[in-house]
């Protein structure tokens, strides 16, 4: 079965692989393109102005657009340097308003910095005995280059919150137009539901509980780049996760995460029993084949898969409790992922799924092997 390998696919792998150089050079591409836009601005206006007064004075583009690529790396590089810092988590736990603070401070102070060296060190050397500039004049500049700063930086926080959203790749065939008419992909599906979610609830109260389930997805959401997943969407304390058939294929990745994700809470038990009394458990269906993607809504758009696949998969992972296990997969899963030579898997099988004409043959899998 072949797959389409597209940008998206280059894209997310490169940021598993190199989630640290993947947010760097985002940053970097951005700043880079920003800086070159605006001096070709000022270039375009500097001659306008020696035309209309005859100016013989002429610097040239060439040191302008070399100043603009250097400070667009450097700030880049230093930009996302500050993300990174700012997704650790003593900054996660902190208000979404204080953050925004401290992000403009540290912007503030870094722009200033490369304004400083900017006029000291790149432009007065290269540039300064063609078209002298005075200190009124320099204030004068600061100005605008501060308030073009400040927009392109919400920009960048902008796409970086989208991509958040959507997932590494997703954001340039997005604004391209790929989803606006559906779609045809061969995709991957786990459904998650939380183990005995009513008793839980009963026994925290909704807010508590609400808190309980908030951490249980934050637990989830830290294993997802390893294993190339993206959260396609959140449903109560269900979570619904998704793969490329490429993507999830690889190394079983479909199948080592939801392991990763027991490992996870039970790294963390400790503090789900001091704080809740309880420890997580989800218990889960995996099914795969084609859907349709397709981008909807118009108040809140999104993009939005639909087809046989999520049926069935949610069919399955609603067998779970009726059979007694914890993780069920379809038998076209293990088929092409030959899935038995690395996993303990159970036939447990063909069961009439609610809504469906014909029999599913359902595997459980437990106890890996090769981890």
């Amino acid at each position: 079965m072949k797959e389409e390998f597209d940008y998206t696919t280059y894209a997310r792998r490169f940021a598993i692989g190199y989630p640290i150089a993947s947010q760097l050079l985002i940053q970097v591409y951005f700043w880079v393109i920003a800086n070159i836009f605006i001096a070709s601005i000022v270039h375009l206006v500097e001659l306008s102005v020696r035309k209309t007064y005859h100016l013989t004075i002429y610097r040239g583009y060439f040191p302008v657009l070399l100043i603009a690529v250097v400070l667009g790396v450097l700030y880049g590089i230093i930009s996302g340097l500050i993300n990174i810092l700012f997704d650790w988590k003593p900054f996660k736990d902190r208000p979404v308003g204080v953050v925004i603070i401290l992000k403009g401070l540290f912007f503030l102070v870094i722009f200033s910095v490369f304004f400083y060296l900017t006029r000291n060190l790149l432009y007065e050397p290269a540039v300064q005995s063609f078209v002298p500039f005075n200190k009124n004049t320099w204030v004068y500049i600061y100005y605008p280059l501060l308030v073009f700063y400040a927009f392109m930086t919400l920009l960048i926080n902008f796409i970086n919150q989208v991509n958040k959203k959507y997932g590494p790749g997703v954001l340039v065939p997005l604004l391209l137009g790929k989803y606006r008419t559906p779609k045809e992909e061969e995709r991957i599906f786990m459904f998650m539901d939380l183990s005995s979610s009513t008793t839980i609830a009963e026994q925290l109260g909704h807010i508590r509980y609400s808190e309980f389930i908030r951490d249980s997805f934050m637990d989830i959401n830290h294993v997802l780049l390893r294993f190339g997943a993206e959260i396609y969407q959140y449903v109560g304390d269900e979570v619904v996760v998704t793969w490329l058939l490429g993507e999830g294929l690889q190394k079983l990745s479909c199948i080592q995460f939801f392991f990763a994700c027991e490992r996870e809470f039970k790294k963390r038990n400790d503090y789900y029993l001091q704080k809740y009394g309880v420890v997580p458990q989800f218990k889960a269906g995996l099914h795969l084949g084609k859907v349709t993607a397709v981008e909807i809504g118009e108040v809140k758009r999104d993009i939005a898969y639909h087809g046989d696949t999520l049926n069935t998969t949610a069919r399955i992972q609603g067998m779970c409790k009726e059979l007694g296990k914890t993780f069920l997969v379809s038998d076209y899963v293990v088929k092409i992922s030959r899935l038995d030579k690395r996993f303990v898997i159970e036939d447990m099988g063909s069961i009439l799924l609610k809504g469906k004409a014909e029999p599913t043959t359902i595997f459980s899998v437990e106890n890996v092997k090769l981890d």
